[in-house]
């Protein structure tokens, strides 16, 4: 219960709450960042045991292209996601399957699965597949890193609460 607290936390204190995005021309991607789907994706954790970032979205979704856009292309993003994590794209309205704990189901079904009500959200797994924690809505880039330096350097394994490493990050 502890950590589900925590996590909560981690997540209220890093969703931004905004007001209507105007129109983005076309998604933008992710240049740099290797995005894999969601089956591929978890073998290669595995294999290489590293957690795993899933980003939930949806065509449609303006936060999702504004993520792209401002946030995964960012070096300092790219670069640590591509050093620590395996990156997952989950189009939540999709209907191919992929395979989770041994269940079949489809990219819509599966973000059902995590509770995702809302685009865009990331999703953190460790290497095993274990559901570590969503994080609903847009992060700005400079949030995003130190949430990716959170999960990726083992703090929250530590016991570390995301608001300490936050103030230890800033004393450095």
């Amino acid at each position: 219960m502890r950590r589900m607290l925590s996590w909560a936390a981690v997540a209220l204190a890093i969703q931004v709450v905004a007001g209507p995005l105007p129109a983005a021309p076309a998604r933008a991607g992710s240049a740099g960042l290797k995005w894999q789907n969601w089956d591929s994706g978890l073998r290669v954790a595995v294999k290489t045991q590293r957690p795993v970032l899933v980003d939930v979205y949806t065509d449609w979704c303006g936060w999702c292209r504004r993520m792209d856009r401002d946030v995964y292309t960012r070096d300092d993003v790219r670069d640590y996601l591509s050093r620590r994590f395996v990156t997952v794209k989950l189009d939540a309205e999709a209907t191919d399957e992929a395979s989770y704990q041994g269940r079949m189901y489809t990219s819509r079904s599966l973000a059902g699965r995590f509770g995702v009500s809302g685009y865009p959200t990331t999703i953190f797994l460790r290497a095993n597949g274990e559901h570590l924690v969503n994080v609903p809505g847009y992060v700005p880039g400079d949030r995003f890193l130190l949430l990716l330096r959170y999960v990726g350097e083992g703090a929250m394994d530590h016991g570390q609460s995301f608001d300490d490493f936050v103030k230890s990050d800033a004393a450095h």
